[in-house]
């Protein structure tokens, strides 16, 4: 029995214990009483109907791929992007003794110096594919191969960004992104020393989510496309969609006071109205979906003496006690299995 239904019994026996006075009556050899005429404070009724388990659990609001960036330049720090600021191409990250170090798009790291006389590689056609959306070389021909042209449109370009005219691009001018960014810390503070490999940035990407460090015990919560509901700050909620499920345990904590967790990103499906960079939420995940059984309110079940649960059926003015097997729990209601029982009969429930 998973974790949540455990949790659900305990609410049972609490509700149980205000009314078990018919309970304690039944013969525990079988789990059922003789007919009574005690009355029941009110009554629900059996319906056939789908549940789905479901278990809310805590999470974060915030942003999708954090890294760090650093820079290929040494100086002084004279202007750096503010936290919070979206940065995209062709838009500088910081200055260094005045010179930009701009973003450009593109999942391959700047590993070498790009300049005419190079090798032929991927990076380049990356480098050419910035120019062009930046509106540089108009008789460039986007490739793998640094020509006379590409240098020319990178010197047009180093031009209006108040670079030297090298026609070499290099760390110290560019940093490959593979989308805009989203600042969330300046590591290095306008007026600070920074060498080359120095960490300068730490940014995210634009696209908000959920994070929730799920218990190992509950990964059968997490199924990748699943559909979740998250509760915001402020108590606004939203629908979202798992997207990532981690496949590697992470254990933290010591000794008795150890959790082993596993990384769980779901997207939302709309962006929220918190202006909030980092926030908790609370994220109801649901589990196996149980399909056209017999579901009763949690609050009719009651304790017997003998173990188990049980439900008051009422027949009119006579109630009986029949013992039912129970399964999965959510919205509030309880699958039952128990000899005799129908859709639409009518059980005690604790008064509202």
């Amino acid at each position: 029995m998973s974790k949540g239904l455990l949790l659900g019994g305990g609410a049972v026996l609490a509700v149980a214990a205000t009314w078990t006075a018919v309970a304690v009556m039944s013969d525990p050899g079988t789990g059922a009483a003789a007919p009574t005429a005690s009355p029941v404070p009110a009554t629900a009724e059996i319906t056939r109907q789908d549940l789905v388990e479901t278990k809310t659990v805590s999470g974060s609001l915030t942003y999708a791929g954090e890294r760090q960036l650093s820079s290929g330049a040494s100086g002084t720090v004279t202007w750096v992007a503010g936290q919070g600021t979206v940065i995209r191409r062709g838009r500088p990250l910081l200055k260094v003794d005045r010179k930009p170090l701009v973003l450009m798009y593109g999942k391959l790291p700047l590993y070498r110096t790009l300049q005419r006389g190079m090798s032929d590689g991927p990076d380049v056609e990356q480098l050419e594919r910035n120019l062009k959306a930046l509106g540089y070389g108009d008789y460039l021909t986007v490739d793998d191969h640094f020509s006379y042209a590409t240098e020319q449109a990178v010197k047009e370009w180093q031009e209006d960004r108040g670079l030297a005219e090298t026609g070499q691009v290099d760390a110290a001018q560019v940093v490959f992104q593979p989308a805009a960014v989203r600042v969330t810390e300046a590591k290095a503070d306008v007026g600070a020393k920074t060498a080359p490999g120095q960490q300068v940035l730490t940014v995210s990407g634009i696209r908000r989510l959920v994070h929730v460090d799920l218990d190992t015990g509950d990964q059968s919560l997490a199924r990748k496309g699943a559909k979740v509901t998250v509760t915001l700050p402020g108590g606004e909620q939203a629908n979202g969609t798992i997207t990532s499920v981690g496949t590697v345990a992470e254990t933290s904590g010591q000794e008795q006071d150890a959790s082993t967790t596993i990384d769980v990103d779901i997207t939302l499906a709309k962006t929220p109205k918190t202006k909030l960079d980092q926030a908790p939420v609370e994220v109801e995940m649901q589990s196996e979906r149980h399909e056209n059984v017999l579901a009763v309110p949690v609050e009719a079940l009651l304790a017997l003496r003998e173990g188990g649960f049980g439900v008051e059926v009422v027949e009119g003015p006579a109630t009986r006690i029949v013992a039912v097997e129970t399964g999965a729990f959510g919205g509030g209601m309880v699958e039952i299995e128990g000899e005799g029982l129908a859709e639409g009969m009518k059980v005690g429930v604790p008064a509202p």
